[in-house]
């Protein structure tokens, strides 16, 4: 086996959850192979760099063997070498920092602890009333 298709490859290799799902990023071109977009048949061989973007990141992968067949998440380092700069996992870690203030308008009920930040920032605070004030007038 000198060559296996582009999602089948990234199916079996745990990039994506599902071949369909592989299929249709080559679709949409966020696969690249050596700095070209590819179509689902694209080909691979062994020494390929893949990069495939899953927004807001891009990964970069090398071919280190070839399969078809789906492999256990223990195997996947004998099939691709992870060659994604530190930077793109920067950019994951901040996403995932800022969930709350990106959050779209309509995209559901705020969680319980979004809740309690909304009252906290709009409930008036009042001062507090141990205090006995006389005034003489």
């Amino acid at each position: 086996m000198n060559e296996v298709r582009i999602d089948k490859w990234m199916w079996a290799t745990r990039i994506f959850k599902t071949r369909t799902i592989a299929l249709e990023a080559c679709k949409k071109n966020r696969v690249v192979v050596n700095g070209v977009d590819v179509k689902p048949s694209r080909m691979v061989k062994v020494g390929d760099i893949i990069q495939v973007r899953k927004p807001p990141v891009t990964y970069s992968f090398k071919v280190l063997d070839l399969t078809v067949n789906r492999v256990g998440a223990k195997l996947v380092p004998n099939y691709l070498e992870n060659m994604t700069p530190p930077e793109q996992y920067e950019i994951l870690e901040l996403q995932k920092i800022n969930g709350f203030i990106d959050r779209a308008h309509g995209t559901g009920r705020p969680t319980k602890k979004e809740r309690r930040d909304l009252d906290n920032f709009s409930e008036p605070t009042f001062v507090d009333d141990s205090f006995d004030f006389e005034f003489d007038f």
